[in-house]
């Protein structure tokens, strides 16, 4: 049984991280052209680096909850049968115990140099302008996937719903592309589909399963199903 699992800020809502998107849209008080978009990077780098950097910071007060660690059980039954596509930029999957994670969106504690190109694991802020390790040069930004840049890993990604028996969506908006359209993906190449949120998403009528409440409640019960 081959199982791809797409999360999203929901399954971390619950471990008290803000999901930082308010239901006007607005991040943390910031329109999202302010925050997250290289235009924005561009203009305002310092506004920007306090935004990620209070992200970063508010992420070390947290820890995996019921359902990171459910999907990190699953893992230990499933092994490479199983994929963990998650739209989060946290680390509450490996933190839980996942290995096999997929961050399209990127990672808040990866930094990426503007210059070099180079990649490194990154805990502080970023707002000091701090050198990149590889080449010196003041040009480490968060290794975000910003609106208007292009997801990390989607051929992979696209290669293992395509392939999935079953495809699982937890505490996704449905509203952000591509990740939004991997469950009709999922579904028309014959995967059973499953969503699992507080309320049905923007794309819940695609799934053939949905199911509404907490997600520590919903995974663990539905992992418990999986696998029988």
């Amino acid at each position: 049984m081959r199982v791809v699992v797409l999360t999203g800020a929901g399954i971390s809502a619950e471990s008290g991280l803000p999901t930082f998107r308010d239901a006007d849209g607005l991040w943390e008080g910031h329109r999202s052209e302010e925050v997250a978009t290289p235009e924005a990077y561009q203009d305002d780098p310092a506004l920007v680096h306090r935004f990620y950097d209070a992200r970063r910071a508010a992420l070390a007060t947290v820890s995996p909850n019921a359902a990171h660690h459910a999907l990190a059980r699953l893992e230990e039954v499933l092994a490479d049968d199983l994929l963990v596509v998650t739209q989060n930029i946290d680390d509450l999957h490996e933190r839980g115990g996942s290995s096999r994670v997929v961050h399209v969106h990127g990672e808040l504690l990866v930094a990426r140099c503007v210059v070099c190109d180079a990649r490194v694991r990154w805990t502080d802020a970023l707002g000091t302008r701090p050198p990149c390790p590889t080449c010196g040069a003041a040009g480490l930004r968060p290794d975000v996937v910003w609106f208007g840049e292009v997801p990390y890993r989607m051929p992979e990604v696209v290669a293992a719903v395509a392939d999935a028996d079953v495809f699982c969506a937890i505490g996704t908006s449905g509203v952000v592309y591509p990740a939004a359209g991997l469950g009709d993906l999922a579904a028309a190449q014959g995967a059973s589909t499953v969503e699992l949120n507080l309320a049905a998403s923007a794309v819940a009528s695609g799934f053939h399963d949905v199911r509404q409440g907490p997600a520590t409640t919903l995974v663990p019960t539905w992992v418990d199903e999986l696998l029988g």
